[in-house]
């Protein structure tokens, strides 16, 4: 696996949600069209997975959380940045989502939560905030960010 696998499947994703308002509607259709049981899913969990094992993906280490921004936005993928977190029983920094955020909840340990969801896709809307939090275990989360905007508090 490698990041140029991940490029592919993120931008096939990106193309099919460009344009859509980040809500709950967006959500439902993503666990329903690209859920846990997809194929969509277990690639780019895999994918995930391997990236973190084999060094490229979750580069950076801060307050016990791995993490880094993969890809930067890009037209190839509709405007989006791409960043993964691998996180254990722990709350990340507090921050703004001026124009949203679009989460993949990959769990690595059975019961982890991320926010209090499973696996699977959390859409946040423009101006919601949060202290990301994966609690019962381990999870990487894939942040999906129009334009790349974010703002820590």
């Amino acid at each position: 696996m490698t990041p140029e696998e991940l490029s592919v499947q993120v931008s096939a994703l990106t193309s099919e949600i460009a344009g859509r308002a980040l809500d709950t509607e967006l959500a439902a259709w993503l666990n329903s069209a690209h859920g846990p049981l997809s194929d969509t899913f277990r690639r780019l969990q895999a994918t995930c997975e391997a990236g973190v094992h084999d060094g490229w993906l979750c580069t950076r280490e801060g307050g016990g959380i791995r993490y880094g921004r993969i890809f930067k936005p890009a037209d190839h993928l509709h405007g989006f940045s791409v960043d993964v977190v691998d996180m254990e029983s722990i709350a990340g920094p507090h921050h703004v989502h001026p124009l949203g955020e679009i989460d993949l909840v990959m769990p690595l340990s059975p019961a982890a939560r991320f926010d209090g969801h499973g696996a699977g896709w959390v859409v946040y809307g423009p101006g919601s905030r949060h202290a990301p939090t994966v609690s019962q275990g381990r999870a990487l989360v894939m942040y999906l960010l129009p334009q790349g905007r974010i703002e820590f508090t």
